[in-house]
């Protein structure tokens, strides 16, 4: 099963949690495959540019895909991408970035769990009015939605979440990343998102002093997603 990964906002912990939830499809014996379609704030190496987040979610893919397929756009600046499309000439329209998506897909293999993790969030742009999420709806995939757990996230996740089922993608379900360890009111906080999101709770990652994939996903309940 496809499953697309946002989140509320870019520190929200996207990359982290969607390692987690593959680390977690793994130890249960399943066959895994992470994508990061469009990635910037790349380093330049001896095999071209390589960026962490698609790093992280190779390490966790049982399935074995040469980096290019991976991660098909890459920039080196830690900028929009947009923004880093334009300044070099590359088209990430969504028409170009499903094109660069197929081969990957094509060679699931089986795989019962693939997440494609998203940049920023929802709405995040690729220039001339296009945004990646029209990307999600020509896959038809659900959606997953991981909440950085501070301040102002109530507002997010609803914001979201309306955003996600306007476009008319079904919500695969949500998880609560506590990325602020001193949010007040942290249990009413995560009640309230009980009650205002849809789709299951695919758990509560607590904030973690040091992050450990492995940890994380010992908080996550995947049953729904495979």
């Amino acid at each position: 099963m496809i499953y697309f990964v946002t989140g509320t906002d870019t520190d929200c912990g996207k990359t982290f949690i969607s390692a987690a939830l593959l680390n977690r499809a793994k130890e249960m014996g399943s066959h895994t495959l992470g994508l990061k379609p469009i990635a910037s704030g790349c380093e330049r190496t001896e095999h071209g540019l390589r960026n962490s987040d698609a790093l992280s979610l190779m390490a966790e893919s049982t399935i074995e895909l040469d980096y290019a397929l991976v991660n098909p756009v890459s920039f080196e600046p830690a900028i929009a991408p947009h923004i880093a499309a334009s300044q070099t000439g590359v088209d990430i329209g969504p028409g170009s970035v499903l094109n660069r998506l197929s081969g990957a897909l094509e060679g699931l293999n089986g795989s019962e769990l693939c997440i494609i993790e998203g940049a920023g969030g929802w709405r995040l742009p690729l220039g001339e009015g296009h945004f990646l999420s029209e990307v999600v709806q020509q896959l038809s995939v659900p959606v997953i939605l991981v909440v950085g757990v501070k301040l102002g996230c109530l507002n997010h996740a609803v914001l979201t979440q309306e955003a996600i089922k306007a476009d008319g993608l079904e919500m695969g379900g949500w998880i609560a990343n506590i990325v602020d360890g001193d949010t007040s009111c942290l249990e009413e906080n995560l009640a309230s998102l009980q009650s205002l999101m849809s789709g299951p709770c695919l758990g509560v990652v607590p904030h973690l002093k040091e992050l450990s994939i492995e940890t994380a996903a010992s908080y996550l309940n995947i049953d729904s997603l495979i």
